[in-house]
């Protein structure tokens, strides 16, 4: 895969967005995988250079703003609960459009994909989301796939959360073709063996996964009031 900035620096350039209360490890898990790939330079983006704080607290630092961000290979969009008011941000939704248009791939893990869905760049695709969340891909005229990581052309969404690390190696995959994505599996002794089967509703206790929803109630209520509004009227988004 060669694009006109893959030709002149010998690299592929990854961007990956950042925002306050970002989930962090949407961010890191990719992150630490693409950054290490052949001829790959990631990189983080924001508004601008100043420090953003993710919803745990982990400050990041970007490398980029907005205005001086190179047209990206990949874009990578994170999700987290800061992801809920961007979709009405038009300085954001203009970048990702933006970028949405010149790169090879779009991306994005966890709510990342409701903010590629508010940008346009998933209409008519299919699509995944954190499992609480991707009952709204629906309002943006998204197929939701309830799978881990979805590949359409070249959109590659990923699931929550730790999604992110089968969805970088799927990405790497794009790339750079298999191989060099198994031996940095290897490398990286990604071999997940969680120690509970808890981790998506499919195979928790019906109990439990209602209980994580009442925990999140509040927030998934807002998250969806917005959703609402801006797939209702994309084309309005106040700066």
């Amino acid at each position: 895969m060669k694009t006109d900035t893959e030709n002149r620096d010998g690299k592929t350039r990854i961007g990956m967005l950042v925002f306050p209360m970002v989930t962090s490890l949407d961010v890191l898990g990719p992150f630490e995988v693409l950054a290490r790939a052949p001829d790959c330079q990631a990189e983080l983006v924001w508004k601008n250079r100043e420090p953003v704080k993710g919803d745990t607290g982990l400050v990041i630092t970007p490398d980029r703003g907005f205005d001086d961000a190179p047209q990206y290979d990949v874009i990578v969009v994170p999700g987290g609960p800061g992801q809920t008011p961007l979709m009405e941000d038009a300085t954001v939704i203009d970048f990702l459009r933006r970028q949405g248009a010149g790169a090879e791939l779009v991306t994005s893990v966890c709510t990342g994909s409701l903010l590629l869905a508010a940008a346009g760049l998933l209409d008519g695709r299919k699509a995944t989301c954190h499992w609480m969340s991707i009952d709204q891909l629906a309002l943006f005229g998204v197929q939701a796939v309830p799978e881990r990581v979805v590949v359409d052309g070249n959109r590659i969404t990923g699931a929550g959360v730790t999604s992110g690390l089968d969805f970088a190696f799927t990405v790497l995959a794009t790339l750079r073709g298999e191989e060099p994505a198994k031996a940095l599996q290897l490398m990286m002794e990604y071999d997940p063996a969680p120690p509970f089967q808890s981790g998506h509703p499919r195979v928790a206790a019906p109990e439990l996964v209602e209980k994580v929803r009442a925990s999140a109630r509040e927030m998934l209520q807002r998250r969806m009031e917005v959703s609402r509004r801006v797939a209702a009227n994309r084309g309005g988004l106040a700066r």
